[in-house]
């Protein structure tokens, strides 16, 4: 099997079948839209003690390291439309996940990929990425 193929595959077994215990993207947790916000905020999260989403994600409109979380749900929208995309998610909680446990599937324009941290679907449980996922559905 060609390198492509094999990462393709790989890709999609960590998002689909996901990962079990301590970090996993498989679960059906339903996300708690409050605790995604403070999960959101935290300095640090995940095992490893990775920077917080707030360290590089603005809730203001403004652009830090990464792209503002303002009109979030707007923008996934655009990019599961987009000729560009070349992720699995059919609907913005899809993307959003996605856009977590497998960072560098859409990089929105003017960002670089690799930038985001890479092991948040090894180190953030089901319900942890159900919880961001609620609270990034507030984002409109």
């Amino acid at each position: 099997m060609s390198r492509p193929v094999s990462l393709a595959v790989l890709l999609l077994a960590l998002v689909l079948v996901g990962c079990t215990s301590a970090g996993g993207t498989g679960g059906d947790a339903t996300g708690d839209a409050a605790r995604g916000e403070a999960l959101f905020k935290q300095s640090t999260i995940g095992t490893a003690s990775a920077p917080g989403c707030s360290t590089c994600h603005s809730l203001d409109g403004s652009t830090l390291v990464g792209p503002t979380q303002t009109g979030v749900v707007g923008r996934a929208e655009a990019a599961i439309s987009s000729a560009d995309y070349k992720g699995i998610a059919k609907t913005v909680e899809e993307y959003l996940k996605e856009s977590i446990v497998t960072p560098d599937a859409f990089v929105e324009q003017g960002f670089t990929a690799g930038v985001m941290y890479q092991n948040f679907g090894k180190e953030l449980s089901d319900q942890e990425v159900a919880d961001l996922v609620a609270f990034l559905m507030t984002q409109k």
